[in-house]
Formats: structure tokens, sequence, C-alpha cells
């Protein structure tokens, strides 16, 4: 035991002072290496195998992972994608709404339209303007474009519009061209208007922009109603039929104007009962406008005040009369 011993130590020291001075040691470890080098590859290999099945295992959960991610980012950055072109929509809205209202002479008040009215038979819809903010029945309504309706009933915080294309809806216009007036009546159909009584012989043609005159106090004058689309002459008939297409977006608008003008309401008619003729009166000649007679009811009438200066009377039954015979309601002391 002791011999083997002693002869180990001695083969171990004279290998390495060989592997040190002597050059044939180094063929001998690296053949030995290239021996030892499958052993150490095949020994390593369940290790490597496990730790290549775990970073897979690994990965593909983290794929799954950042898949899921990715995929509900998308969706909530597609949902600020739609919302951004809504807000754009509306910021184009409003952006024509301000420049129309900039070009509009009289004071305006800007609406949303909140509601419309699902009776196929009408065009009314409803604002989130009423008598709360000054809205009076009556009052024009505007879009970006052109004239929308008008206002037919007030409620303390809304109101409801009757739109032009209504078929019960009428508004007076001028041809922008030649000042050729008419009427225009909704046909029941958003995008079609129809003028009324327009001879056959007038001077219209389609693409002619139709104004609004202003007759009747009702619409400010001067404001885009609608573009001829279509002049039809049927030889047995007076009237020529004509078509035209709303200016402004009357199934679109979101926001219009409620327009504040001094002719936008009528004015109230105050009628004043004639006072007794004084002895003064009587004296004087009746005046004669354009052969009619008329009858002088008081000399301190103003027109200032309201009081009507002087107005057409009835004459007598008899032709050769000259003397003037007032209402008998108006002679009894003025109207009920």
């Amino acid at each position: 035991m002791g011999y083997r011993l002693v002869f180990v130590v001695i083969l171990s020291v004279g290998l390495m002072l060989s592997d040190k001075y002597l050059s044939p040691t180094e063929y001998l470890r690296t053949g030995l290496g290239y021996l030892v080098t499958p052993v150490q590859f095949i020994a390593a290999l369940p290790s490597q195998i496990g730790g290549w099945a775990g970073e897979t295992a690994r990965s593909h959960s983290d794929l799954v992972e950042d898949n899921l991610r990715l995929q509900t980012e998308s969706l909530i950055l597609k949902q600020k994608v739609q919302q951004m072109a809504a807000l754009r929509a509306e910021n184009n809205q409003l952006r024509e709404l301000l420049n129309a209202s900039e070009q509009v002479d009289d004071s305006v008040l800007v609406a949303e339209l909140i509601g419309v009215d699902p009776d196929p038979y009408t065009h009314h819809v409803i604002l989130n303007k009423g008598a709360k903010h000054g809205v009076f029945k009556g009052q024009p309504i505007l879009d970006a474009q052109g004239l929308m309706g008008q206002v037919i009933e007030v409620l303390p915080v809304t109101s409801r519009v009757i739109l032009i294309a209504d078929r019960n809806h009428a508004i007076p216009v001028q041809v922008n061209r030649n000042g050729v007036r008419a009427i225009a009546v909704g046909s029941g159909l958003l995008d079609e208007l129809t003028l009324i009584y327009v001879p056959d012989t007038a001077d219209i043609k389609a693409g002619d922009l139709l104004m609004s005159s202003g007759l009747g106090d009702r619409f400010p004058k001067g404001y885009p109603v609608g573009e001829i689309s279509s002049v039809e002459h049927d030889p047995g008939e007076a009237f020529a039929i004509v078509k035209a297409r709303p200016s402004a977006k009357l199934d679109r608008s979101r926001y219009v104007l409620l327009v504040f003008s001094k002719n936008s309401q009528l004015p109230e008619i105050k009628v004043v009962p004639p006072t007794e003729p004084s002895e003064e009166d009587t004296e004087q000649e009746p005046v004669s406008v354009e052969g009619a007679p008329l009858a002088n009811t008081s000399n301190d009438a103003n027109p200032q005040d309201g009081a009507v200066v002087s107005s057409p009377a009835l004459p007598s039954e008899s032709p050769n009369s000259t003397e003037l015979q007032l209402p008998q309601a108006v002679a009894e002391g003025g109207l009920n």
C-alpha cells in the first residue's frame, strides 16, 4: 500500500516536471483534450437542454402577454382616433359657424340640436335654447351655409324649430341674379324645395342662387336659402315647375345660429279709437288722397304716440253724397 502511494507521488511529480520542461507532453495533453471534450459536452448537455426549454417556455408566455397588451393598446388608440375624428369634424363645424356668425350683421346665439321629431311627415328639430335665453316664436335659424327654418314653439330651456323643407313651411325668396321674387315651399324632402306660382316666362334658370327677400319681416334679408336645381316648362300650364336645393345642411348640421334681428319679430299693431270731432274740425274740408275722401279724426293726434292721424272712411250709400260715415263700432267709442 505504501509503495503504491510513493509510486503515484513520484509519477505525478515526474509528469509535472516533464510537462513543464519537455515538449512531447504537450502533444499528449492535446490528444487527451480531444478525448475529454466530448465527455464534457455530454455531461453538460442535460443542463443546457433544461435551460433552453425553460427560456423557450418563458419567451412564449412573454410573447403572449406582449401580444395581448399590444392588442389592448391598439384598441384604445383606435378609439382615441375615432374620437379625434369626431372632434375634428365638430371643430370644423364650429369654425364654419363662427365664420357664418361673422358675416351676419344681426346678433346671434349659438344653439345645439338635441332632438329630431320622429314623425316622418314633419321636419321638426329641438334646440337646447329656450325662453330663458331670449328665444322667441318665429325667430329665424341659420347654419353655416344658409337658412334652416324658424322657431314655432318656445319652452323655458328648449325650443322647437320647423325646417324650410317641411310641407307646412314657406319663405319669400328672390333670385340673387336679377331679383325675381317667388315663394319657396317645403316639399317634404330635406334636399328639395318647390317654388310656387312662378310665371312660365320668368327669368329663372338652374344654378341661380335664392336669397331671402325679407318680405313679411319674418326672415332677415339677404341670407342664402337654396339653389335652383331644375326648371320645367309645361306648354299647357301658366306656371313653371321650379325645384331648388336648400343651401343649409338640414340633415347634418348640429350647431345652428339663432338670429336676433329688429325685423325678426312682427311689430304689434295698436289701434287707437278716434276722438269726437271738435267744431274747428267740422269747419275744415275733408282731405282727399287719390280721389278717396279721408276723415280727420283729431288735430292733436301725434303719429309718434301711435295714434291714427287719418284713416280711410266708408262713403255713404248714396253715390252723390259727399258726407263721410265711420263704421258704427268706431263711432260708438272704438273697437272692442
